[in-house]
């Protein structure tokens, strides 16, 4: 009973200042985080007392939004402004969602004031016809003039944003679809990659290639085509060069280190004597016995192979219009192998559980240095993406 007494306090409080964060809206001149608010707990039942609240609300920021909608509509007609006919388009469209997210609920009574909710509902259709109309030729032919009139790429970039919303609110509008085209075309960064050996040593094909795949880096930047290899019709903009200035690999090691163990073991049993000789028994009759211990000893012969590799460069971006390096990032990687193997000279019960698999170990053939190289080169490809996700040449 208690829980239950306790779970409508809760419900209630709740509800309370859900009523009180509603009409804060209202009152701050938030009527769509009104309406939001009112519809959310309507929805949930309409015909519960504590609800009432929110129908009333709901109804007084519907007319107030509405009201003070129209009129701004009123306005930005009356000024005639085409800069306004997206505007009035959203307004007309956000005035009918609302009535449609309104109406499934009706009807709302009021149980105070003995009456239904009053909601005077608009047909907006033509409204929403005509301010699409205008808005899309003026979409269109701002696209258009951007178009034609261009000099830098953000501006082929606008012409794009416009066609693709006129494009969303207006498909199949004259030649859209061309238009974006074009302008997507125009709009694109362009940029060619190279890769630059200035070391002494061989790059592994291999990584070369996976280096310059950039398909496989997840890039997701709309404006920026990277080519690896050169375009004859392309006038490029920028050149991304990945550079190796170093790689240093260390020669082939082989460290022994000697590890001396000594362990007491269980060695067998010997019988309890007494002063005069005698085995002595215990309460049962039994003859006592005690474990016998000995110490062995075990030379331990541990073995570590080790060689590194370390890759050094750089990646430089040049605006190629302007002849001009724009950023420069550095990049560098290592790889290290380590192989540890062991024998042993003595008793190998003296020896920890932890030495014992390197008993079952041999000595392995060293990595070539071009697969050290390319083992190097994997977390080269990771330290590339974060820089291709960084740069941005807007």
């Amino acid at each position: 009973m208690k829980k239950i007494l306790l779970l409508g306090i809760l419900v209630f409080i709740y509800s309370c200042s859900g009523v009180k964060r509603t009409q804060e809206a209202l009152n701050s001149g938030n009527y769509n985080a009104a309406i939001n608010k009112a519809i959310l707990n309507i929805a949930e039942n309409k015909t519960k007392k504590s609800n009432q609240a929110f129908i009333v609300l709901l109804e007084e920021a519907y007319q107030k939004n509405t009201e003070r909608e129209l009129q701004n509509i009123k306005f930005l007609k009356k000024d005639g402004n085409s800069a306004n006919y997206e505007t009035i388009y959203e307004s007309y469209v956000t005035l009918k969602e609302i009535q449609q997210r309104i109406r499934p609920l009706l009807p709302l009574y009021i149980m105070d004031e003995g009456r239904d909710a009053r909601f005077n509902f608009n047909n907006y259709d033509s409204d929403i016809i005509a301010a699409k109309e205008n808005l899309s030729e003026f979409l269109y032919n701002n696209a258009l003039g951007l178009l034609q009139n261009a000099r830098y790429k953000n501006e082929y970039r606008s012409a794009y944003d416009d066609l693709k919303y006129l494009e969303e609110i207006n498909p199949n509008y004259r030649d859209t679809k061309n238009k974006m085209d074009e302008a997507y075309q125009k709009g694109l960064d362009y940029v060619v990659v190279e890769m630059v050996n200035n070391t002494d040593k061989v790059i592994p094909k291999r990584l070369e290639d996976e280096l310059l795949n950039l398909n496989t880096y997840g890039l997701n930047n709309l404006w920026t085509e990277y080519h690896t290899n050169r375009l004859a019709n392309i006038d490029y903009d920028y050149l991304m060069e990945v550079s190796f200035q170093n790689i240093n690999i260390s020669p082939e090691q082989v460290n022994e280190k000697q590890i001396i163990k000594e362990k007491q073991i269980k060695d067998g049993y010997q019988y309890v004597e007494d002063q005069n000789g005698n085995i002595v028994k215990d309460s049962l009759g039994n003859n006592i016995k005690v474990d016998k211990f000995k110490t062995v000893r075990c030379d331990f012969y541990q073995f570590t192979q080790f060689k590194s590799a370390q890759v050094v460069g750089v990646v430089n971006f040049t605006d190629l219009r302007k002849q001009q390096q724009i950023n420069q990032y550095p990049l560098a990687s290592e790889f290290v192998f380590e192989h540890i193997f062991a024998n042993y000279n003595g008793d190998k019960r003296a020896l920890d559980n932890d030495l014992l698999p390197f008993l079952q170990a041999a000595r392995v053939p060293f990595p070539t240095n071009e697969q050290m190289v390319y083992d190097a080169g994997e977390d080269l490809k990771n330290n590339l993406k974060t820089i291709l996700t960084r740069q941005n040449f807007n």
